[in-house]
């Protein structure tokens, strides 16, 4: 079958939860889908509910996606650098280990913060990456081109893009997602030991420790890996949970009411503060930035943006008529336009600015 030069080829390796959710994403989207798992009864039930065009993989895609667990990606991303001419991303949510061990241009390090309590492809959902923030860890070396695919595919999918460093993702990721999920287990662990004693504990979990321990569904097993391959990040973030619990613990014994309150007031006005996402046009600003003729340079774009706390709204690079260069098309928030065009200059960019009407 000859196909059109106009269908989007990508592959997808591994169609667990997250490989499933991308694949059902891309097709939403009309790409054409090539996949692949270790289980072929997976990929024969992903080919028959339209979550892939083609088991195979097509060496000419423009993208593959690697959707295996973090112990295996070192391993199948290189393979798929060997074996394919595009670009190469991942979605493990542990960065360091992998981005470390892959020196490739065409490589960018990814991460989606999207989930469910579902596994496998049961939780396969198109709509999965609506609103999520997937991170892209791209190494200095990677090329522009390739960042501004994998960039452009993430927003395509209904996510905003943050760039970070391999290494500060993985702390940071310790502490909103790895920690969050080890703490819903060991309060389930306590509620259900306790559970023991007291038959009708278990039917008194109203709404907020519903929720607070929601998380604590999610598979084991990938959670095995992820405590292997980020025990550094993960220990500090529980040595670090400990001290704060031992502040509330002397709070309470020593009567310290004042204290107490202080730290409820500041938690209840951070989680209140919980940036969101830029919705209204009228309040956006394009800023236009030249490329330097340096690696990397569009990516130091991302991660300027995420240093400063700065949403991008949009993202795109215009290339010029003259030779390789490139113009690098952002929407950002008027609010913080100043601020990042400060930080742009600061990094040896040129940028302009205009408001949106």
């Amino acid at each position: 079958m000859t196909l059109q030069q106009n269908v989007r080829t990508a592959n997808v390796v591994g169609l667990g939860l997250i490989g499933g959710s991308v694949a059902s994403a891309l097709r939403t989207k009309g790409w054409r889908v090539c996949g692949g798992d270790v289980d072929e009864h997976v990929v024969q039930r992903a080919f028959a509910d339209g979550l892939i065009t083609e088991a195979c993989l097509d060496p000419n895609a423009a993208i593959t996606f690697v959707a295996v667990p973090v112990t295996s990606s070192v391993e199948v991303v290189k393979e798929m650098l060997e074996r394919t001419s595009g670009v190469v991303t991942d979605v493990g949510s542990v960065k360091a280990p992998l981005c470390d061990a892959v020196s490739s241009s065409r490589f960018v390090g990814g991460h989606p913060m999207a989930g469910s309590e579902l596994e496998g492809l049961d939780g396969a959902d198109p709509h999965m990456f609506d609103g999520a923030i997937w991170v892209l860890t791209p190494s200095k070396d990677v090329d522009d081109d390739s960042f501004s695919l994998v960039a452009g595919l993430v927003r395509e999918l209904g996510s905003e893009v943050v760039a970070l460093d391999p290494a500060e993702h993985d702390r940071l990721v310790a502490v909103v997602s790895h920690l969050p999920h080890l703490t819903a287990a060991s309060l389930m662990s306590l509620a259900q030991d306790r559970s023991e004693e007291h038959a009708s504990l278990l039917r008194l979990a109203a709404g907020g420790f519903r929720d607070m321990t929601r998380i604590a569904s999610g598979s084991p097993r990938i959670w095995i890996d992820i405590c292997h391959e980020n025990r550094s990040a993960i220990l500090e973030a529980i040595d670090d949970l400990n001290a704060a619990l031992a502040n509330v613990r002397s709070f309470i014994a020593e009567e310290e009411r004042s204290s107490l309150e202080t730290m409820l007031q500041k938690a209840r006005e951070s989680r209140a503060n919980l940036p969101g996402r830029v919705t209204d046009p009228a309040s956006l600003s394009e800023v236009r930035i030249r490329i330097p003729d340096r690696a990397g340079a569009a990516a130091e774009v991302f991660t300027l943006a995420a240093e400063l706390g700065v949403n991008i709204a949009n993202f795109e690079v215009v290339h010029l008529a003259e030779g390789n260069r490139g113009v690098a098309v952002v929407l950002v928030d008027s609010a913080v336009v100043e601020m990042f065009r400060g930080g742009l200059i600061a990094r040896g960019f040129r940028p302009t600015v205009t408001a949106l009407t």
